[in-house]
């Protein structure tokens, strides 16, 4: 029996040994290895970190007008702006002993393997911050042994070459809080309209709960559960000395206001003008993956007083149960920036941008790019032709073309480039096509940017080739800037999440005008105002001269189809359209008045409180008074008087009573001093201009 019993206590002593030698074994095999792999981790460096961020556009003034993100509402901000209510709530929650471990906190391990254990499934989580973070950043959810291992191998590589306040602030901005919102800094916004720096402890107590489960303790979802689950963090927090009980009492029973959620994903503002800056982005050679979700700052040339007034415009004007439509593009003429552009009445319905993707004929706003190569070619504002019912007969085979004015009026005399651009004449702008030769204008409005062909026709002298609004914005532009050359812009530069630009527009302007021909047809679109032009018509411009207080060149066009309005004055060009989208007809007479009316009112509602401005003479014109029934210099005897530039050389030399005077002070300007003035009436201003 002693036998027995020695020799079975020396076997259980060997036994005991061998577990001790392989337990020992495995210890120092599981150390070596642990310091191999921290070892290694610090070699291989910090794990390539790329978070998705959203991309966010700004107006010219720096507010934020819209972001792009796929769903996913992602910003950065660093740890010291995040209200320390939320980081104190989240490590009490999710880590206590976030600062003390090294990515493993092996103790709540333990205690997560022993209750799992007691019941029989998964019932409680062991995840460190660092653990999670590896996971968001590299790793899908999965609950395999290979991602496991993978999630510790980055947790290692995270904690050994990150310090613990970069790992808890990359964690912060990356965790999702529901609703497609990611980071706190989107969360904060989205549920409460503020920073994150500015969560007050009842509302960083409140977010804290939702990342363990989004769908269940969104407060916008189940505000009871996460009512529950922000009162435990409370608890949680007092219990670790993070707060008082009182602190946590008085955080539980606070009221929270939560923002209003917008349901539409579309965004509010201008958001036709955001289609097209989304489109320059891909031009500049963005990608679409680095525009969604590359944490871009895009900032535009969009004016969100004249966008606003814009759309308060087509508000106002149109019938709320008419299908007509209407586009409008507002440019600064030196620089080319959009300041505003309205692509349809409606984006919910429709987001096709008239503005830019439609072609339309721009009917009688061509003629001042007619007029222009007139101009060039030897025409003056006195050159005349015979205003009568005129039938065109050609040698090559084209049919007999017969232009008609409005209303069939014609004065049945000669009348004056001045008169013929203010009337909108089409037998004077035909004959003018037809005399420089049909190229001639096709190959103007190229050197006036239009890259929409037109064609080699005589209606094209009345606007029959289709063209964009921008187009026609565009090349009203280079007539406004003194023949200067420029392009649409909408965006001034771009940085990417490190505050890096990674473009910037480079403003480049050549003359590709003449620039005294440019101001003189300025100052012939000046007349499209001007009622004592004519007297057997009423000029273009005549219905919304009342509501004018700017000076303003400009030109107006109507088809059966189609309603334009464009003008300018040195600072800001516009240009409106109107028309239905499917080639219906424009039968009601006040529908033509609508772009007229709309570009009236969004351009003295965007320049009221400026300064009214002429337009500055170049140093190869010269203005005289004119008669403008005959063009020639006026004198007492005549009716009518108007002050005229013209290039310097071809200005008129006969009074209109056939005299010639021994002294002709071709040098004389109107006293401008009063037109400056801002209080002066707007009926003074024109008169003391224009005489």
């Amino acid at each position: 029996m002693e036998l027995t019993s020695s020799l079975f206590s020396r076997r259980t002593i060997k036994i005991v040994k061998f577990i001790l030698t392989i337990t020992s074994l495995c210890v120092i095999i599981l150390f070596l290895s642990l310091v191999g792999l921290y070892t290694f981790a610090k070699i291989a460096g910090p794990p390539p970190i790329e978070v998705p961020q959203s991309t966010i556009f700004f107006a010219a003034d720096g507010t934020k007008i819209g972001e792009t993100n796929h769903g996913q509402k992602r910003y950065w901000v660093e740890l010291e702006d995040i209200s320390p209510h939320l980081v104190e709530a989240t490590l009490a929650i999710e880590d206590q002993h976030f600062y003390t471990h090294f990515g493993f906190d092996y103790k709540r391990i333990l205690g997560a393997l022993v209750a799992d254990i007691k019941a029989l499934s998964k019932v409680q989580g062991a995840s460190t911050i660092s653990q999670q973070y590896a996971r968001n950043l590299f790793l899908n959810h999965e609950k395999t042994w290979s991602r496991k291992l993978k999630e510790a191998f980055y947790t290692i590589r995270l904690e050994t070459n990150f310090s613990k306040d970069d790992i808890l602030e990359g964690y912060l901005n990356t965790i999702y809080y529901g609703h497609g919102v990611y980071g706190i800094e989107a969360a904060s916004q989205f549920y409460f309209n503020k920073k994150a720096k500015d969560l007050n402890l009842s509302e960083a107590a409140l977010l804290a709960g939702v990342p363990k489960g989004p769908s269940y303790f969104s407060p916008l979802v189940a505000y009871e559960n996460a009512k529950n689950r922000q009162e435990l963090i409370l608890h949680e927090m007092a219990k670790q000395g993070r707060i008082t009980k009182k602190e946590a009492s008085i955080a539980a029973t606070q009221p929270i206001e939560f923002a209003a959620q917008e349901a539409a994903t579309i965004p509010k503002i201008a958001p036709y003008f955001q289609d097209v800056v989304k489109s320059k982005l891909k031009e500049i050679g963005l990608d679409e993956q680095t525009i969604n979700l590359g944490g871009l700052q895009i900032h535009t040339t969009l004016d969100p007083k004249m966008q606003k007034i814009a759309e308060e415009q087509f508000e106002k004007t149109f019938p709320k149960n008419s299908q007509l439509q209407g586009a409008l593009v507002a440019m600064d003429p030196k620089t080319g920036f959009v300041k505003a552009l309205i692509g349809g009445r409606d984006y919910n319905a429709s987001s096709f941008n008239r503005a830019i993707q439609s072609k339309r004929q721009p009917g009688s706003t061509i003629k001042p790019i007619l007029y222009y190569a007139a101009l060039e070619k030897g025409f003056t504002p006195s050159s005349t032709f015979r205003s009568e019912e005129t039938t065109f007969t050609f040698n090559d085979g084209r049919k007999p073309y017969t232009p008609h004015n409005f209303n069939h009026k014609y004065a049945e005399d000669d009348i004056t480039l001045i008169q013929a651009l203010a009337l909108s004449d089409n037998v004077y702008a035909v004959k003018t096509h037809l005399y420089l030769g049909m190229d001639t204008l096709a190959e103007t409005t190229k050197r006036f940017g239009i890259k929409s062909p037109t064609a080699e026709i005589p209606s094209a002298a009345l606007g029959t080739s289709n063209v964009r609004l921008i187009e026609m914005a565009n090349a009203y532009s280079l007539l406004a800037n003194g023949g200067k050359n420029i392009e649409p812009v909408f965006i001034t530069k771009i940085t990417d999440r490190n505050g890096n630009i990674v473009y910037e527009h480079k403003k480049e302007r050549t003359q590709v005008l003449d620039k005294d021909v440019a101001f003189v047809t300025t100052h012939l679109m000046t007349g499209v105002f001007d009622d004592r032009l004519n007297d057997y018509t009423t000029v273009t411009g005549h219905n919304i001269r009342t509501k004018l207080t700017q000076i303003y060149a400009g030109k107006s066009g109507t088809t059966d189809y189609d309603s334009w309005m464009i003008g300018f004055t040195p600072n800001l060009v516009t240009a409106v359209w109107v028309g239905y989208d499917k080639g219906k007809k424009m039968s009601r007479t006040d529908e033509r008045q609508y772009a007229k009316n709309i570009w009236a009112d969004f351009m003295e509602k965007s320049l009221d409180g400026t300064p009214v401005r002429s337009f500055k003479p170049s140093s190869g014109v010269i203005g005289v008074y004119i008669d403008p029934e005959t063009g020639l210099l006026a004198s007492d005897k005549c009716l009518n008087r108007r002050f005229t530039y013209y290039v310097k050389g071809t200005e008129p030399t006969e009074y209109c009573d056939g005299k010639r005077p021994d002294e002709l002070d071709l040098d004389k300007e109107p006293n401008r001093k009063e037109i400056e003035t801002d209080d002066t009436p707007w009926y003074k201003r024109w008169f003391d201009w224009l005489n």
